[in-house]
């Protein structure tokens, strides 16, 4: 049996952690994008080397990456944003592919604020998006962050892409994660269907 991957989406503060922490709970595999890909990139050299040529120097201090100067140099620069995504995605979804073949259960989710731009979505057979209302999401990510409402404006509007008219859509399913609109029965329902 192979494991049906269902891609777990949302912008910065939608809320996608939450609902990979309520899938977790509940048994399932979650692979986080982001996660995976920091361990990645401490451990790789040559990423290293390619962030410091094709970023720039600046972000790498004492051999390690300065995440901080990283984030504050890619929001900047769409164009250094692609080489970054150029550089880790690959190795990500290398990784995920591993990872999905090692899986013995029916479903599992990968966890990517990233769908289209990384190419996952050629790779999962659904959409899981998790979506809360802007001025919600700049609110949690200033609390959770400690960053300025236009730092946050700013990464909302980087992490902002229209796939192209021949890309492939993988079915979507909508979760609110609004603070109204009950999130489990969500979850439970968008589950049900996917194991039925």
């Amino acid at each position: 049996m192979t494991t049906r991957l269902i891609a777990l989406t949302g912008g910065i503060g939608a809320g996608k952690s939450v609902v990979s922490r309520v899938l977790r709970c509940l048994g399932y595999d979650v692979f986080d994008c982001d996660s995976e890909a920091k361990a990645l990139m401490d451990g790789n050299a040559a990423i290293k080397e390619r962030l410091m040529s094709e970023i720039s120097p600046e972000v790498i201090l004492d051999g390690e990456i300065d995440r901080q100067r990283l984030a504050q140099i890619v929001f900047a620069d769409a164009e250094k944003l692609a080489a970054l995504n150029a550089i880790v995605h690959t190795a990500v979804k290398e990784h995920i592919r591993h990872w999905h073949q090692c899986r013995t259960a029916s479903v599992a989710f990968v966890e990517t604020a990233i769908l289209f731009e990384s190419g996952l979505n050629r790779l999962v057979d659904a959409e899981w998006r998790v979506s809360a209302p802007t001025e919600l999401r700049i609110l949690r990510v200033m609390a959770r962050n400690g960053m300025t409402a236009e730092q946050v404006r700013q990464r909302i509007k980087s992490q902002s892409f229209t796939p192209s008219p021949g890309e492939p859509r993988p079915p979507l399913t909508m979760i609110v994660n609004d603070g109204f609109v009950p999130l489990l029965p969500q979850i439970f329902k968008a589950l049900q269907s996917i194991t039925q």
